[in-house]
């Protein structure tokens, strides 16, 4: 059994209870599960995996499609092939099979499925303590995991509102966004949300930038979007693609409205202090499962990602 498999087992056990002081899996203990997983993957000389960067390739603007007042765009699949990003019409591959394993205790959590339902559980935000640790990445290949489910549909929130990154990664061309729904009163949802040619998948671009975006995402506006979008469609999952927590104050705010959060952590880079001050960020959440990006495989294993376990309170 590779580490990601007991590490996915370690999930489904520890959503489901609160975590004691002298438990491994709480974040403040020096023999921490980050601790242990990182001492794991430095005993390793594999190569990491890294994606490839590509150049963004934004559809033409003249040629989006409408429908039902939103905008239609068709994402570019070969190039999701290059980067290294999971796609529904690939074959079998490693980091589809590891995102399969991540989103299979997080869907359990947001629908009661063998497990008790996590309250807001539906709404789950990808963060990360610093910049650079490959949150969007991993947001976008969850999103897209998640999208391939028979009986969910999928709402990707583009939340990261000083440094956008999801329409560069999906080569789609974005405008005004949640950050203007915000502000004006006026502008619809169904007027900024676009909808993919992956069928179960929907973008929430994050808007033009504003000065004062943490009071917008801290607002009532934010309360009323977050249960609109959380409460309207019972099969929907959302995801946030938020800002690093230690980089900007919104993450912070977006946790509170959050029923999971998933803290992507790259190993042999992040320290183990700035994941501490990082969940100290995020206490506000029931539960946090993190996810160690770019980890050096096992030799003889075939894993890129793990996903290390969760705490509660």
């Amino acid at each position: 059994m590779s580490i990601i498999e007991k590490a996915a087992g370690k999930i489904g056990a520890g959503t489901s209870r609160p975590v004691s002081p002298g438990d491994n899996n709480h974040p403040g203990n020096d023999s921490s599960l980050i601790e242990n997983a990182l001492n794991k993957q430095r005993g390793s000389h594999a190569a990491p995996f890294v994606a490839t960067p590509v150049e963004p390739m934004f559809n033409d603007p003249d040629t989006i499609a409408m429908e039902g007042g939103s905008q239609v765009q068709s994402i570019n699949l070969a190039r999701l092939h290059r980067m290294g990003v999971v796609a529904p019409d690939a074959e079998k591959s490693q980091i589809a099979e590891e995102f399969r394993i991540i989103k299979r205790p997080l869907i359990a959590n947001a629908f009661g499925q063998g497990t008790s339902r996590v309250k807001n559980g539906n709404l789950i935000m990808v963060t990360s303590s610093l910049p650079g640790e490959g949150k969007s990445f991993c947001a976008i290949n969850l999103a897209i995991s998640m999208a391939m489910e028979m009986d969910r549909t999928v709402l990707l929130v583009d939340a990261d509102v000083a440094k956008p990154r999801v329409p560069e990664y999906l080569g789609i061309h974005a405008d005004k966004g949640l950050l203007d729904v915000l502000q004006d009163p006026n502008l619809k949802l169904s007027d900024v949300l676009i909808k993919t040619d992956i069928a179960k998948l929907t973008i929430l671009p994050a808007g033009r930038t504003y000065k004062r975006a943490t009071e917008l995402l801290a607002s009532e506006a934010m309360n009323r979007l977050v249960e609109d979008i959380g409460n309207r469609y019972p099969d929907r999952i959302i995801l946030f693609d938020s800002p690093p927590l230690l980089a900007t104050s919104e993450a912070s705010v977006l946790a509170t409205h959050m029923g999971q959060i998933v803290m992507v952590v790259e190993a042999e880079k992040t320290s183990q202090e700035a994941v501490r001050e990082a969940l100290s960020h995020i206490q506000s959440c029931e539960v946090v499962g993190m996810l160690l990006n770019k980890a050096t495989p096992t030799p003889g294993a075939d894993y890129y990602y793990g996903y290390y376990g969760s705490y509660g309170r």
